[in-house]
């Protein structure tokens, strides 16, 4: 068989899903992190630059317009980040709020002031600007994918999640294991992640995954029904050992979600069951469940139950930290602090009764954050990116063809999550969260109706289709 007839056997993946691949196993690797001194981000940016530029020598030029709302919040995410570099003329700069120390440094040596960005850390924000190669490389790979191939990408980040979930257990049992890559935590249950709660937010995207890649083929592959289960219950169980308390909460919200999108197929094929059979059966998991988070919590070994009826020094720094976090962001308002700038702003504010050797080194509230990062341009992007989610998951409700709308709920649950565990922590800073959060966004969008990748559309179909009948049967 020719090259060419051998190319179009529908098992085998496009460029742009094998260079996604290649993309996700990495940030599963090493994008677990999101502090700029980390080995793992020198890995992660170069071998993303690395599939950039093989995916533009080789790949035939994405269709950006399914994915050009996307594209816009990207684009003006890049752009926003890389104003803040742009130096500004002394006259300017020190008429802006919150420089007056900055401003007065310059003073006193009896120097004159110098031309700088808006940024007060621009390191910072150059390392910030760096990292938003991570979603623009994946939305120009996602933007090249068939509908078919959009579904084996929901199963990969699927097999992701297990993944970690396996060292998740490891750790859990004792084993040691410290990432290379990762500043993580010694004998916290945290698998490919940095933060627990990053990973129990993974462990909960999972959760969401799971139900509708069981039921997503419409009773074909059946023995998905009695994985996905088994799958839903191991997230659960591992949520319980990670100690993250919002874990739980996107974990809960995670299962609701995935269970609400197809459940309409659930109970079409209960039906095609007899009826002590399907009671039976409905009975028999939930009894499972709760037995299992029973034995969980009995046998201690529910440690995020645990930690949701105490309150830690962390915990209490960043309830006691809020009043100044608010005040940071009233004294930086309209032009903001610099984004990646909250460690070195926070210490030009940070009062006396709260130096302590706990480091506080985010808000803990990303929506907080980005106002405070971006300022007023920050506040307008972020609103306008969850009125487009409010918007689009309305629409994604109003589809009516069982097969258009599974992705889009998928992803309008997959950014719920990510928001709500925004509130108390920064998962989205991390590159595997990154990507995540863009794949989710495109489907949520819609996929084109065409199941051919981008590359192939330039060619009529049935142009294309009699060309592969010639080469077949010219193969020797």
């Amino acid at each position: 068989m020719s090259k060419r007839a051998l190319s179009s056997l529908p098992f085998l993946p496009s460029l742009s899903l094998g260079l996604l691949t290649a993309l996700l196993v990495l940030l599963w690797v090493a994008g677990g992190a999101s502090r700029a001194d980390v080995i793992g981000q020198v890995v992660t940016r170069a071998g993303v630059w690395a599939i950039a530029i093989a995916f533009i020598l080789f790949a035939a030029p994405p269709r950006m317009r399914p994915v050009a709302p996307v594209g816009i919040f990207v684009l003006a995410g890049v752009l926003l980040v890389a104003l803040q570099l742009i130096p500004l003329p002394p006259s300017l700069w020190v008429q802006l709020p919150g420089r007056e120390l900055l401003a007065q440094a310059a003073t006193v040596s009896g120097q004159e002031q110098p031309w700088r960005p808006i940024s007060i850390s621009p390191g910072a924000t150059a390392n910030a600007l760096w990292s938003l190669v991570v979603p623009v490389v994946t939305l120009l790979l996602m933007a090249g994918l068939s509908q078919v191939e959009h579904w084996r990408v929901a199963g990969l980040l699927l097999g992701f999640v297990v993944a970690s979930c396996l060292i998740g257990l490891l750790q859990f049992s004792g084993m040691r294991f410290d990432h290379p890559m990762l500043n993580d935590t010694p004998g916290a249950v945290s698998a490919s992640f940095a933060n627990r709660n990053h990973f129990g937010l993974f462990a909960a995207i999972g959760c969401l995954l799971a139900p509708v890649w069981a039921f997503q083929e419409g009773g074909r592959g059946r023995w998905k029904t009695i994985v996905a289960p088994a799958l839903v219950l191991l997230f659960g169980l591992v949520i319980l050992a990670t100690g993250s308390r919002m874990g739980l909460l996107v974990g809960a919200l995670g299962v609701g979600l995935g269970l609400l999108i197809v459940r309409r197929r659930i109970v079409s094929e209960l039906k095609r069951l007899p009826k002590w059979l399907s009671i039976a059966l409905v009975v028999g998991t939930v009894a499972v469940v709760a037995a299992a988070i029973i034995l969980s919590v009995t046998l201690d070994r529910a440690i995020s139950l645990n930690r949701a009826l105490s309150l830690g020094a962390g915990e209490d720094l960043r309830r006691q930290a809020l009043p100044t976090v608010l005040q940071m962001v009233r004294t930086y308002f309209p032009f903001g602090s610099g984004f990646g700038a909250f460690d070195p702003v926070y210490r030009i504010s940070e009062p006396a009764e709260l130096l302590s050797t706990v480091y506080f080194n985010h808000a803990h509230n990303d929506l907080l954050e980005i106002v405070l990062d971006g300022g007023l341009p920050g506040l307008l992007l972020l609103s306008a990116a969850i009125i487009w989610w409010l918007w689009k998951s309305f629409g994604a409700l109003r589809i009516k063809d069982g097969s258009q709308r599974l992705l889009p709920r998928l992803g309008s649950g997959i950014l719920l999550l990510v928001l709500v565990a925004s509130l108390t922590d920064y998962p989205a800073r991390t590159p595997m969260i990154m990507s995540i959060v863009v794949i989710a966004a495109v489907w949520l969008n819609g996929l084109p109706q065409r199941n051919e990748p981008s590359g192939a559309t330039a060619q009529p179909r049935a142009e294309r289709g009699r060309r592969e009948r010639s080469a077949i049967v010219e193969a020797p």
